[in-house]
């Protein structure tokens, strides 16, 4: 029986280095009754082991994590997630069937308010994605419309095309081997479900009414920041057609009729609300994650709405006040901020300014037509707003040339009396 460790390979009961069996004649000929090369196999039990000998000169195989390029499997700095126990998209060298996974296009909103990203479904997908380690190439825009789906969140896959749903990237994701509950029992995963829906019908929509149905945190706070990040002329439009939308959601969720009396409104989601927090603290208790030492896929969901509220500077901050009286919660969240966006945290760094590079070049190769294109469109827009308005107006005037006519005849009437 051949054992190999770290130490060496034992042969016959002796061990010996692995660089003198590097340098030693073929072990296979010292292997006694002629027994097939390289292999010998010994009982034990009933059931038959086989242990393979190592040629000479052969190098020693490399570990999986060693061929990890690490930008693609894990953020430095971060601690490793639940892992599937398949093998992710790292490629070993020489083995068949292994190949590496191109990553996978990511369009979220853009970072702000000291967050990553200031959308609660775009936050969910890169939370999750960085437990799980997953290979995504993330396009921070405040353009809507440069997302291939026209919609933020959006994930460019090679197999399912493009998916806009957080519940559809995420399970995407978990169909290729990046699962954040991979080790979950089957009660944690209940209770997953549970508090997932508990979020949906209690938090998110106080969430809002928080920030685009109060009048004064949406004029002075959301609409404000939409308005500045999204490029002009866009920002004359979307962020009133974002808050429809938003207004639309908050319709399904509590009913058409939900905003016909807002104080009544405001009361009941902010009691709800404030039960859903004390809930959610009461369960995370003193641990680092719902379920332990370990992120999983609830506490994407959990820190992607509590952090928003957490963060922004809202004028009206009733229900940031009874966030921030429970301790846990807000160390959970800046827990989360620290140790898995270090570098997504606050204002971005100043950009030095430099010329385009081949890359930038080759990723949006239509920047100056598109340029060229917005500074047309928001001089039509400006031009039919101000004819729309009465600011410009244009007044007609019928030709006038009957008078110096008549005074032509006049004249020659008077030559031929004359």
């Amino acid at each position: 029986l051949i054992q190999q460790g770290s130490s060496g390979v034992l042969l016959r009961g002796r061990p010996r280095p692995l660089q003198d069996s590097f340098l030693s004649p073929d072990p296979c000929n010292s292997l006694p009754g002629g027994q097939s090369p390289c292999t010998r196999r010994a009982s034990s039990g009933g059931s038959t082991l086989q242990a393979k000998a190592r040629l000479p000169g052969r190098r020693p195989q490399r570990s999986l994590s060693s061929f990890c390029a690490p930008e693609l499997c894990a953020q430095p700095g971060a601690p490793l997630a639940r892992r599937s126990a398949s093998p992710g998209p790292c490629a070993v060298p020489g083995r068949e069937g292994w190949k590496m996974a191109a990553p996978m296009e990511l369009y979220c909103w853009a970072p702000g308010w000291g967050l990553p990203s200031v959308d609660p479904d775009c936050l969910t997908v890169l939370t999750y994605a960085r437990f799980t380690g997953a290979p995504l190439k993330v396009h921070k825009i405040a353009n809507p419309w440069r997302s291939p789906s026209g919609t933020l969140p959006a994930l460019r896959t090679k197999d399912e095309g493009i998916l806009s749903d957080t519940q559809q990237i995420i399970t995407h994701l978990r169909k290729q081997k990046f699962n954040a509950d991979y080790d979950l029992s089957a009660r944690q995963g209940a209770d997953t479900l549970a508090f997932v829906s508990l979020l949906q019908k209690k938090l998110l929509p106080v969430l809002i009414h928080t920030f685009w149905v109060d009048a004064r945190n949406y004029v002075e706070h959301t609409r404000k920041w939409y308005t500045e990040a999204i490029p002009f002329p866009l920002n004359f439009f979307l962020p009133g057609r974002m808050h429809k939308q938003q207004l639309e959601r908050l319709h399904m969720i509590c009913g058409e009729n939900c905003l016909e009396n807002e104080e009544v409104l405001e009361k009941e989601l902010y009691r709800e609300a404030c039960e859903c927090l004390t809930l959610l603290s009461q369960r995370l208790g003193r641990q680092k994650f719902f379920f332990g030492d370990s992120p999983a896929s609830l506490d994407a969901f959990v820190f992607s709405h509590l952090a928003p509220l957490l963060k922004a500077k809202l004028p009206n901050s009733k229900l940031q006040q009874h966030l921030k009286a429970l301790p846990n919660l807000c160390n959970y969240c800046m827990a989360i901020l620290s140790l898995y966006f270090p570098w997504d945290e606050g204002d971005p760094p100043p950009v030095v300014p430099k010329a385009a590079t081949s890359d930038e070049a080759e990723e949006d190769p239509y920047r100056r037509r598109n340029q060229i294109l917005s500074v047309l469109v928001g001089l039509a827009a400006m031009i039919g707003y101000a004819f729309l308005s009465g600011i410009i107006s244009v007044q007609r005037q019928a030709p006038s040339q009957s008078r110096p006519r008549a005074i032509a005849l006049d004249e020659e009437e008077e030559e031929e009396e004359e």
